[in-house]
């Protein structure tokens, strides 16, 4: 194993007992996403779905992987970022041999594996009570699914380069993830929005997440072409969110 993978299993695992212990953490990250995607249930049964040539349990699938990746790893990550910064973790870690990616990338990892199991056991449960069944195109639910990881992890190292304090992260973190939630298609399908204004939020960071989660369970608008161009989407959102992590994201707090 290398040293830059012992390095980040180590850390790994020192911030998910930390995550265990904190009741808080626990209830934000595996409760909080299913009530939201309970009660955005209610919300897309006002659309008229059946005329945008979509069903109920394929967009709640799609949805919920949204939903997951904003509110269990985007928003607490800023969190988790913040406040080791003010404690001077960071600051510590970076004087040792741990690199800089090593660090920003052991929080996310719990995170990022509570997300990834909660949206596996939602999409299950979504998919045998509307009858969907199992993906056609699986591969694509965890291309989806793995990119969106990567995407909303940069996103909220970005992210903390506004928020001064803990406290002030809270807001940060509710102005991004509705900024997020809302242009994605995950709140509001993009298919019942104008036409034009769903042509441009495709281009949107979150909104290739969405559609590769439902393109990957339905079969449809699964082509290579389509599918590659959500997959170049996303690389470039996700590069130009690492790209200004690297330039702004601060290792200790302003003197």
């Amino acid at each position: 194993m290398s040293t830059h993978a012992t390095h980040l299993t180590a850390l790994s695992r020192v911030e998910l007992t930390l995550f265990l212990r904190s009741k808080s953490n626990l209830f934000n990250v595996m409760v909080v996403p299913v009530l939201i995607v309970m009660g955005t249930t209610t919300i897309m049964k006002q659309f008229d779905l059946d005329d945008a040539g979509l069903a109920i349990g394929q967009v709640m699938i799609s949805t919920s992987a949204g939903i997951v990746l904003i509110m269990a790893l985007y928003a607490p990550l800023i969190g988790v970022y913040v406040l080791r910064r003010e404690e001077h973790v960071l600051k510590r870690l970076r004087t040792g041999e741990v690199g800089d990616l090593v660090i920003l990338a052991s929080p996310a990892v719990p995170m990022a594996v509570a997300a990834a199991v909660q949206f596996a056991l939602i999409a299950t449960a979504v998919s045998l009570i509307a009858g969907l069944g199992a993906p056609a195109a699986p591969h694509l639910v965890v291309l989806g699914i793995l990119l969106g990881t990567l995407l909303t992890a940069s996103a909220a190292a970005i992210s903390t380069a506004v928020a001064r304090t803990a406290e002030s992260a809270q807001g940060v973190s509710t102005i991004g993830f509705l900024l997020l939630l809302l242009t994605s298609g995950t709140l509001i399908p993009l298919e019942v929005l104008p036409g034009a204004l769903g042509d441009v939020l495709r281009f949107f960071p979150l909104t290739p997440v969405i559609e590769l989660v439902r393109s990957g369970w339905t079969g449809h608008d699964a082509g290579m072409i389509d599918s590659a161009a959500r997959v170049v989407t996303l690389l470039v959102w996700t590069a130009l969110a690492a790209w200004g992590a690297q330039r702004r994201f601060r290792w200790e707090p302003r003197g």
